[in-house]
């Protein structure tokens, strides 16, 4: 079986850490980072043995930006 590399994009929901696979459209979540990244990771391995896997088609970027936003009302 190949092996490829994706990548993983986590940020903390309410209550758990929720993982998404940009590459693949896949979600995922989990009490710790961790958690979240393995159960990311069996989702996508899930998905991708029903359903081809997406053509490589170069490195995926992720960067941070600042954007301005109005302060929240009290």
């Amino acid at each position: 079986m190949a092996m490829r590399t994706f990548a993983a994009v986590i940020h903390k929901g309410e209550e758990q850490y929720v993982a998404d696979c940009p590459q693949v459209g896949t979600v995922s979540q989990g009490h710790t980072i961790e958690e979240a990244l393995a159960n990311l990771k069996e989702a996508t391995e899930l998905y991708l043995g029903e359903f081809p896997a997406p053509p490589v088609t170069g490195q995926v970027f992720i960067t941070l930006f600042e954007a301005a936003v109005a302060p929240i009302p009290e």
